[in-house]
């Protein structure tokens, strides 16, 4: 009988040891792997090829991000009242997520066909973070190097590591 618990604990061990390997594997490959590189679309009202643009950039820019899942915020274009009403909840919801504060190792990335009202939503968004609530937190934008210095002042604060990517 005892004999028979050693070769079971054994057993167990091995497949641990075993199925942990097949992690690192799958995890290395992952890595390799490189993210689809997706061109800017020309047409601003298509929120489909919009947001696979945007999700293509963030892909290409997730150096030293720890999560698989980063917060990406599509920004859309437009003065008619849908557009408006997304915006308005895109704001809210950022609001609530700066309150609330990010862990370290997140991303934060912003983005969509009008630069100038993305900058805008997030200079809003972060007005109120505390000082230094962003630290080791990523927060890229995907904009026009017009607006590229007034979001990295507007985020300095809150010591998030900035990043930005121009629109192409």
């Amino acid at each position: 009988m005892r004999k028979f618990l050693v070769v079971i604990g054994f057993m167990c061990a091995a497949t641990f040891v075993l199925g942990g390997c097949n992690k690192e594997q799958a995890q290395d490959e992952a890595a390799d792997a490189q993210p689809e590189v997706v061109a800017m679309p020309a047409n601003g009202t298509d929120k489909a090829a919009w947001k696979n643009y945007l999700v293509s950039v963030v892909m290409q820019n997730m150096q030293g991000v720890k999560t698989t899942r980063p917060y990406v915020y599509f920004v859309p274009m437009g003065d008619d009242e849908a557009a408006l009403a997304d915006r308005d909840n895109q704001l809210s919801n950022v609001q609530t997520v700066v309150a609330r504060g990010v862990v370290p190792g997140n991303m934060l990335a912003f983005g969509g066909p009008d630069s100038a009202i993305t900058a805008d939503l997030i200079i809003e968004a972060f007005a109120s973070a505390n000082e230094g609530s962003f630290k080791d937190v990523v927060v890229l934008f995907v904009g026009a190097l017009a607006d590229q210095q007034r979001v990295g002042e507007a985020l300095a604060p809150s010591a998030a590591d900035y990043r930005f990517v121009e629109m192409k």
